[in-house]
């Protein structure tokens, strides 16, 4: 974190950074993570670094909450549940990824829409939660080398 400090980043711009990765990287559309975060620190000018830090260290989140925002999608948008349990729907997708994409396309898709309502409201929460803690370490930072 300090060596992304150093190399200009101001302790605000870091801190939207990771917090869009850190939410990017749990989004339910599974392999879409880290195109995503690119494309989002580009459009936006934030540090690729940082949010692809982010987006990476949530991994194993986002494989935790894969389930929990289709469940949340079917129920927002009152669709089926998923034809598939836990154990049957990773065997599918190691084995057919596209098919099963295929098939769970309506799932997926209420479940981004659920996805993107938290990030709407995660992304800054995260953002300003982390800003002064980003600009305590830039201060420490600062006086170290002095």
């Amino acid at each position: 974190m300090l060596a992304l400090l150093r190399m200009g980043a101001t302790p605000e711009r870091l801190a939207w950074s990771l917090a869009v990765g850190v939410v990017v990287g749990v989004n339910p559309l599974l392999g879409s993570t880290t195109l995503l975060a690119l494309g989002l620190a580009a459009a936006f000018r934030l540090n690729l670094a940082a949010s692809q830090l982010g987006n990476h260290v949530m991994y194993p989140v986002e494989l935790a909450m894969f389930p929990v925002f289709v469940k949340l999608g079917s129920l927002v948008f009152r669709t089926a549940r998923l034809p598939w349990g836990r154990e049957e729907l990773w065997a599918a997708a190691r084995l057919h990824p596209w098919a099963t994409t295929r098939v769970l396309w309506v799932w997926e898709w209420h479940a981004l829409v659920v996805w993107a309502a938290f990030a709407a409201v995660a992304v800054p929460a995260i953002a300003f939660g982390m800003r002064p803690v980003l600009e305590r370490a830039a201060r420490r930072k600062l006086t170290a080398n002095s």
